[in-house]
């Protein structure tokens, strides 16, 4: 028997498109189901000023398909020269939405992030009085913490004496994938959100490691237990407001990922909407997919919500989506979840 549910179009909180043929190619896969997302500056070179901001945009309109509805927001890269005015002004235009902290090294192209926070302080300081948010890659990146410790780590030492020291600046954790980013978000008052990722609701580590390595579900952060991704299932199927959907929805081509060094991403644009039915269907909290995709980041954000709205079926069979993204850039493998999937987006 069909089963249907119809929400208010939905947004993406942290997407990366990249650039040039890359973008040509993927950004259909957001704009066909998604109104608007937060745009990931960690471009070659990143996306420093406003003027940098204001030009991406423009490539990303000019690369939309004829009839596409979306909306790209904007953010900057921050690094330790960043000028607090040109942010100001930006932010003043109505065109940047937020900006992005990596701590340098943290992922891909974060070789030119944050090494000191002290150094950005200005920048925060100035963020803070003007209401705009600052997303935030929260790993350490030294090397003697490791890597499913990276998380916990950074909101001890980083991220919490931060908000204590700045206790007016709006954050958003960005992806977070621990017991321990659910806690601080669920407790961090009004000024912090956080974003869930389809991909860590799905897999935890040992589907990344065991029977092989398997390159298409090596991200960044990088799964974690089991224990873990159970909790962000509980936070992103709470309805609470503080979790909303960002699936850091990240391409990069097969050969850049099926390599002995490979890249750190899951591309989850094309079936997002999908597989989170499923989710929150086997928390039997479907009635709470709104709240997470379509209420709770806009709100977060000062945004009004969408009006459109976007329905998905269940069907009996299980559904399909390619399994590549055919760009002139080469093939993108789109997520697999391993697990049969029967709802999907209305055409």
């Amino acid at each position: 028997m069909t089963q249907e549910i119809t929400l208010l179009r939905p947004d993406d909180w942290h997407l990366h498109l990249r650039d040039g043929a890359m973008l040509q190619g993927v950004l259909p896969e957001t704009a066909r189901h998604f109104a608007r997302a937060i745009i990931m500056p960690n471009l070659v070179p990143p996306v420093v000023t406003g003027a940098q901001a204001a030009a991406y945009r423009d490539r990303i309109l000019a690369a939309l398909p004829e009839g596409a509805v979306f909306e790209p927001l904007m953010t900057l890269y921050l690094t330790e020269s960043t000028d607090a005015q040109d942010v100001a002004a930006a932010h003043a235009s109505g065109l940047v939405k937020a900006v992005k902290l990596y701590p340098a090294g943290a992922t891909t192209n974060s070789h030119g992030g944050v090494h000191d926070v002290d150094k950005v302080m200005p920048v925060l300081e100035k963020m803070a009085e003007i209401g705009l948010p600052l997303c935030v890659h929260g790993e350490v990146t030294t090397a003697e913490v490791d890597i499913f410790d990276r998380e916990a780590v950074f909101i001890d030492t980083v991220l919490d004496p931060l908000r204590r020291r700045l206790p007016e600046l709006r954050v958003v954790m960005e992806h977070i994938t621990t017991e321990e980013g659910v806690a601080y978000a669920r407790d961090g008052g009004e000024t912090l959100g956080a974003t869930i990722t389809t991909h860590h609701l799905i897999i935890n580590r040992n589907h990344l490691l065991v029977g092989g390595i398997k390159p298409h579900y090596y991200c960044l952060p990088v799964a974690k237990r089991e224990k873990h991704r159970l909790a962000l299932r509980a936070a992103a199927t709470s309805g609470a407001g503080r979790f909303f959907l960002g699936t850091d929805s990240a391409p990069h081509v097969d050969a850049a990922k099926e390599q002995a060094c490979g890249c750190a991403g899951c591309f989850t644009a094309t079936n997002t909407m999908a597989l989170l039915a499923h989710v929150f269907e086997e928390e039997g909290a479907l009635d709470r997919l709104e709240a997470f995709t379509s209420l709770n980041g806009p709100a977060f954000y000062r945004l009004p919500a969408n009006t459109a709205r976007l329905r998905l079926v269940k069907q009996d069979q299980p559904q399909s989506w390619p399994e590549k993204i055919i760009t002139e850039a080469g093939p993108v493998t789109v997520f697999n979840p391993g697990t049969p999937v029967h709802w999907a987006v209305e055409a």
